[in-house]
This record gives C-alpha cells, structure tokens and sequence, in this order.
C-alpha cells in the first residue's frame, strides 16, 4: 500500500494500529489508508499527508483514515476521516480544497463535510 502520511512527532503513550499489529507511533513512521492513530492519557501525534493536510490528535483519542484516494497531478482526491473518541485538530491540504464533500469526518454521531481550512472535531469519551 502507498504511504498517505508521515508522523512529525509523538509523545505520552501512542500507537499505530494496523490490522492486528499495534506499532509505537515514532518520527517519520508511514502511515496507510485504514491506520488506526490510538493515543491514552497525555497521548499526542502530529502528522503530515502528503496533499498537504495536517493532523494534531490529541489524547484519549481513536481516529483513523479510513479512505484517502489522492491524484498529485490534478491535486484532486477523496479522504474519509473516522473519529471514535478524543480530539483531531486539522488543516486542510489540498484534497478538501478540490470540491465539495472531498474530505468527510465521520463520528459515531455524524458526518461532517469539510470546507474550511482549519477545525477541531471532538468526540467526548
């Protein structure tokens, strides 16, 4: 599978979940489509996707990516963000800026679709 993002840093208790394997969250791990970010108390990971988008999840928190379909030359694409519980701040990169609904957060209650360049969606525990 093709690399999606890139860690920039982690701290406190934070692993990567993919399929049955759980990774320590390190700088400049890769991260797939379908990676699960799971942080605990005082957790955080901060990462980089390659349209340009930036995530900060915060602690307590279960957030994956559940799609990301990205066309560099267009700078068009499709990305499907899960938040289960805890915090996500995020900047948008170039996918959510190439048409409406192209970035969706999904939470156990509802579906966002993303226009703005900068948000926090938070999922009490």
């Amino acid at each position: 599978s093709a690399e999606i993002a890139r860690i920039k840093a982690a701290s406190g208790p934070a692993i990567v979940e993919r399929g049955a394997a759980r990774l320590p969250a390190a700088t400049g791990q890769s991260l797939l489509a379908g990676d699960w970010l799971v942080t605990g108390k005082d957790g955080r990971i901060s990462l980089s996707f390659i349209d340009n988008t930036r995530f900060a999840v915060g602690s307590n928190s279960r957030v994956a990516v559940s799609k990301f379909e990205y066309d560099r030359t267009r700078q068009q694409g499709s990305f499907v963000t899960q938040v289960d519980r805890g915090s996500l701040a995020v900047v948008s990169g170039k996918i959510a800026k190439s048409g409406r609904d192209a970035m969706q957060v999904r939470t156990p209650n509802l579906l966002l679709g993303v226009r703005g360049t900068r948000f926090i969606v938070e999922v009490p525990k």
